[in-house]
């Protein structure tokens, strides 16, 4: 890590209903980081300053860049806003141009999947990404609703199952486990 070497990077897809798909891409930045990779993150759908690894990555990981490309506030599905479309779009164009450059070790597309099923970005895209990626470089795609066309491109697949969630109990986001 730290230098491009030739071994052959995989394509990872972490999806499924359950928590922890973020955080387990955030894990594998570790990993690369602490092997002295760089490190980017392209958070679609989130524009919120308040979550924990965007304050970690500022205060104590150089070597880790978040990009965010979203409103702070929740896409409607059904009838998506503009600016919601316009941001995805946005941050597909440099998810293309962060991977052509061939700079970083491991890049994350969070929330990919999901822009994917509200129809926010186009899928032929995201495929087109996918195999235009570099030999060597790591690319992690999370969210619910992963495609099959995505699924099937995937070396690492994680179907991340939900049993049970603080959620159901009556208990809300806490500060530095879900964001």
């Amino acid at each position: 890590m730290g230098t491009k070497t030739h071994r052959r990077g995989m394509v990872h897809v972490y999806t499924g209903g359950g928590k922890g798909k973020t955080t387990a891409a955030l894990g594998l930045a570790l990993r690369v980081i602490g092997h002295g990779g760089k490190v980017f993150m392209l958070q679609f759908m989130k524009g919120s300053k308040n979550y924990g690894e965007l304050k970690a990555a500022d205060k104590y990981l150089p070597n880790l860049t978040i990009v965010q490309s979203g409103l702070e506030t929740f896409v409607s599905k059904e009838e998506p806003a503009e600016v919601d479309i316009r941001l995805a779009l946005e941050g597909l164009a440099l998810a293309k141009k962060v991977v052509a450059e061939n700079y970083y070790d491991l890049v994350i597309l969070d929330e990919i999947n999901v822009a994917l099923d509200f129809k926010l970005i186009p899928l032929k895209d995201v495929l087109e990404l996918i195999k235009n990626k570099p030999d060597e470089m790591e690319l992690v795609l999370t969210g619910r609703y992963a495609p099959r066309e995505i699924i099937e491109v995937g070396d690492v697949v994680s179907d991340v199952t939900l049993v049970n969630h603080p959620y159901y109990h009556g208990v809300e986001a806490r500060q530095g486990i879900e964001f």
